[in-house]
């Protein structure tokens, strides 16, 4: 139970009708889901907008109702708080009601078109391995130290995210790694977050299908690094085109890791096979299992962000070498009779590039290469020719 004007706490109120004095038992922004006490957001979905389903929030048991328009009829025994942006609202109020428990341990967002999942599991996997308590928020699944929690394959709501926060710090976790989805920016899923790490992969051909042209892409990712605090770091890939972008006019502290750019974080690639990657971090030598000129900058991601954070140097690259492939991220199989299966999640041009690119480079002679590329579901469509006539070249 929380008091409301406590939850309300910066929420960006333009207006209340009724008593802000009571106590709110759950918050919910879907009708269906109100109970007894509840405090209910009407948010403008792409396909449903909640205001539409005010009165049925109250007659489940809604006794305040955040909007963005005020409904027709006004009920004394509710409470009514108009607010600018619900969905900003609604992140704000979400992380008030589970006791603001971003700033409670180190939160680490991960944004990109490609490679976020993959550096946020390795993050994760390099701390447990350090003997910290992590947590993990990914499309993969999601982890409270070793406790797997089912994933929906995007950055979770508000409202779920900050519940799954509040279980990390309440079973101690220091630290929380997260995907941050272009989707999740723009729906203002993260708002209320205090992030004290950013880290920037790169930005690819994706979801053009949600964000109509490229450059509205780019902005939506840019909006994550121009919401960090003075005080959070901001890092992002050199040897990326849309690199610097990220960071341009950001408040938090600016550094770059790369391959081949001016960085403050360096890494070569000395040898690549199947057998795994050969590098020099920052002058000292690493193998690891991971393939791939790809998971060489993922590496060198998960190594800068360690050490922004105050790790050891020697400790973190000790535990590289010992992280293995994330599940279905360039995973290789060898058959009794010889036979080579690779499965990957790539599913942007530049994904299935890279990887094809991998096979080239470590094949040892003429075998064949036979490859299977789906795209699922009724998204971007624009993607499709490119990733067959990859796939054909």
């Amino acid at each position: 139970m929380k008091l409301l004007s406590d939850i309300l706490y910066k929420s960006g109120i333009e207006e209340v009708i009724g008593d802000i004095s009571r106590s709110i038992d759950s918050i919910c922004f879907d009708s269906r889901k109100v109970t007894s006490n509840s405090l209910f957001i009407a948010t403008r979905g792409t396909h449903v907008d909640g205001h539409e389903f005010i009165n049925s929030a109250i007659d489940n048991g809604a006794v305040t109702v955040i909007c963005e328009k005020f409904p027709s009829q006004i009920s004394s025994q509710i409470t009514y708080v108009k607010v600018k942006d619900s969905s900003y609202a609604l992140g704000i109020v979400a992380s008030n009601f589970y006791g603001n428990p971003s700033d409670k341990l180190k939160l680490i967002g991960v944004t990109g078109t490609n490679g976020k999942t993959t550096v946020v599991t390795l993050l994760y996997l390099l701390y447990s391995q350090l003997g910290k308590k992590a947590g993990l928020l990914s499309t993969v699944r999601n982890k409270i130290i070793s406790e797997t929690i089912p994933s929906t394959h995007t950055t979770p709501d508000a409202i779920a995210i900050n519940q799954l926060l509040a279980q990390m710090v309440e079973k101690g976790c220091t630290h929380c790694f997260m995907e941050v989805s272009s989707h999740s920016i723009q729906q203002n899923r993260i708002s209320g977050l205090d992030f004290d790490l950013a880290l920037f992969t790169n930005l690819t051909h994706d979801h053009l299908d949600y964000h109509k042209t490229f450059e509205a892409y780019i902005n939506a990712k840019k909006q994550f690094f121009d919401g960090l605090s003075s005080g959070s770091i901001a890092l992002t890939n050199a040897d990326e085109r849309h690199g610097n972008t990220m960071v341009l006019n950001t408040k938090a502290v600016v550094k770059k890791y790369g391959l081949k750019a001016m960085a403050d974080y360096k890494c070569r690639l000395v040898e690549n096979s199947f057998e795994g990657l050969q590098l020099n971090i920052d002058g000292q030598d690493v193998w690891t299992r991971l393939v791939g000129s790809f998971n060489a900058y993922n590496l060198l991601a998960v190594y800068s962000a360690a050490l922004e954070l105050d790790e050891d140097k020697i400790a973190v690259l000790t535990a590289l070498s010992s992280l293995s492939a994330v599940e279905g991220r360039f995973q290789h199989f060898t058959s009794s009779n010889g036979v080579i299966a690779i499965v990957d999640y790539a599913h942007t041009p530049d994904a299935l590039k890279k990887v094809l690119n991998t096979i080239k480079d470590i094949r040892s002679g003429n075998e064949q290469l036979i490859t299977v590329v789906g795209c699922g579901g009724d998204r971007d469509r624009e993607k499709r020719p490119l990733m067959a006539r990859i796939a054909a070249n």
